[in-house]
């Protein structure tokens, strides 16, 4: 994910979930978290797609080897 790309994070219990789906699912967390989100909008649960979308961002992000720099 390039520096261009920025993701929302709701709260800091989305941060624990990514870290417990990196702890549990290793490198497939992103696709454990997106597995979720399908499951989500399938039950029509349009808050809880949102959510396990962001948080596979995040995990994305958190795999990610492409260095950063802060924006000012």
């Amino acid at each position: 994910m390039g520096m261009h790309e920025h993701f929302y994070i709701e709260d800091r219990e989305a941060v624990f979930d990514a870290a417990e789906l990196v702890a549990e699912y290793g490198s497939f967390a992103g696709m454990e978290a997106a597995a979720r989100a399908s499951r989500s909008r399938e039950k029509g649960n349009v808050v809880h797609f949102c959510r396990w979308r962001q948080i596979k961002r995040l995990v994305d992000w958190m795999h990610s080897e492409e260095p950063e720099a802060t924006l000012h």
